[in-house]
């Protein structure tokens, strides 16, 4: 199938004006002012009319309990597995999953089948070996043959350090984890990064920073998680990353409550701070913790319930940026498009630009409303409703 996107307005995710993209196969074939139709040989080809609308990388959400994850109140809080739509209708195109608490009555085989599961159905999917304790559950006897034998699998996580529910690791179990993990990724031309959950403790990042300074490990392998937690964690993340530090920031469904209830600073203001501080704009990433749990409340704060996170908050968070914060579209969206795609070392992803993957989000140029998603050159997403379904959703037909 040949797709031709005309008079778009591309952001790649740098600005690069009115563009025509054109798309061949699962590819990207060619960015230029204005393209001709390829003709002859039976070719067929489906022109896109895209004036007044935005055309972007699909975003890459590098942190996704895919499996389900909560438990944390009991077997009734456990959430169910991401579905195929919740992805594609939020501009997701590439998930990465992750176990979380629970790495007993969740495991990485399991873990791993679902990522293996929704690649057939439409989507890029990678995941992690390991969970929230050390030392990890690990799929073969060791996190290196894990990441070296397995295609899925890129790295460690999510590990927990600074958190009551954490393994209370030594410190030295925690370096030789990232050892493992660098080495093996090495060997096997992947990232090798350590996910690293962070907690509301008082350590904060002192393990990593340790870490950093005690050892030849590089910064390049520690990827914080939940750094925009609490106002003391968002500091410590602020001066890492100034450091030469890399952060990952966790987006919410309603980030008004969580900013008014638990502190947590929502992703415009982490992007508008670290563009005020001059911070290296290749050293944060932004992620949903999707279908992770969380509870929800009224307007008169008054518990309604357990919620379930959800891709979708990687947009919303986007357009605050945008609406809120006066913050470019080319950096509100490196957090989940360029930056993951370089530190996770998937050279497909991340771009509009020849060679690399036709994953593809059109937004309305005005709302930034998604129109249009296609994954690997297909269509899953058209006029903001999904026309692929996993196989299991109720609207599949």
């Amino acid at each position: 199938m040949i797709t031709l996107i005309r008079k778009a307005k591309v952001y790649a995710p740098e600005a690069l004006g009115v563009k025509d993209v054109l798309v061949v196969g699962d590819a990207i074939a060619a960015v230029a002012d204005e393209l001709d139709a390829p003709v002859g040989g039976g070719l067929s080809v489906r022109e896109v009319d895209a004036e007044g609308k935005v055309l972007v990388p699909g975003f890459i959400d590098g942190h996704v309990h895919i499996l389900g994850g909560g438990g944390e109140g009991g077997f009734a809080t456990r959430t169910p597995e991401v579905t195929l739509t919740t992805l594609t209708t939020a501009g997701v195109t590439t998930v990465v999953g992750t176990l979380g608490t629970d790495g007993v009555g969740r495991d990485t085989m399991a873990l791993l089948a679902k990522a293996k599961g929704l690649r057939q159905e439409g989507v890029t999917a990678y995941c992690y070996t390991g969970a929230y304790r050390i030392p990890v559950p690990t799929l073969t006897d060791s996190v290196m043959k894990d990441i070296m034998a397995v295609d899925e699998i890129i790295g460690v996580g999510e590990v927990a350090l600074s958190d009551h529910r954490s393994s209370q690791p030594t410190f030295e179990e925690f370096v030789r984890l990232v050892a493992d993990a660098r080495v093996a990724g090495m060997l096997s031309g992947k990232a090798g990064i350590v996910n690293i959950h962070m907690g509301d403790g008082k350590s904060n990042l002192s393990y990593v920073r340790r870490a950093v300074a005690e050892t030849e490990l590089p910064r390049t392998q520690f990827l914080p998680t939940h750094m925009g937690r609490n106002p003391e964690l968002f500091e410590d993340g602020i001066t890492y990353m100034k450091e030469g530090g890399y952060c990952d920031f966790t987006g919410a469904e309603d980030p008004d409550l969580w900013e008014r209830e638990y502190g947590e600073v929502r992703y415009s203001k982490v992007v508008r701070r670290i563009v005020d501080e001059g911070i290296d704009l290749s050293h944060f990433t932004f992620t949903s913790d999707g279908q992770g749990s969380f509870p929800m409340f009224d307007d008169q704060g008054e518990y309604l319930g357990i919620g379930i996170g959800k891709s979708s908050c990687l947009l919303e968070g986007v357009k605050e940026c945008v609406f809120r914060e006066g913050i470019g579209l080319d950096v509100a969206l490196r957090g989940l498009t360029a930056n993951p795609a370089d530190l996770l070392k998937l050279p497909k992803k991340g771009r509009i630009a020849p060679e690399k993957d036709a994953d593809l989000v059109l937004l309305d140029e005005t709302s930034l409303d998604i129109d249009t998603v296609w994954a690997r050159g297909k269509v899953m997403v058209e006029a903001g409703r999904p026309v692929v379904f996993g196989t299991f959703e109720p609207h599949a037909s």
